[in-house]
């Protein structure tokens, strides 16, 4: 994993892959997903229910905690913005 997290575009696109299996969204490709795209809103349309399960998915394969919702609502801004906390806090 750390090969992963040290290389920014391998890890944009691993997320993205994750938030599409995750959240089993069908129809929607990882090149459907625009490396700065909102994930919340008019990006995804991602919801409170699906950041749950985005956080846990990230805890689980990165060994990052995101603390709050502050920490949350910045570090899911988009894939790149999830992609940069992810290399701030990796811990392996």
């Amino acid at each position: 994993m750390k090969e992963i997290v040290n290389n920014l575009e391998a890890l944009i696109e691993f997320l993205k892959k994750m938030i599409i299996d995750t959240l089993k969204l069908e129809d929607i490709t990882v090149e459907g997903i625009g490396d700065d795209t909102p994930l919340f809103r008019e990006g995804l349309g991602l919801d409170s229910l699906d950041a749950l399960e985005l956080v846990v998915a990230i805890e689980k394969n990165f060994n990052v905690i995101i603390e709050d919702e502050n920490v949350g609502k910045k570090a899911f801004e988009s894939v790149r913005a999830l992609a940069i906390f992810i290399q701030e806090e990796y811990g392996e």
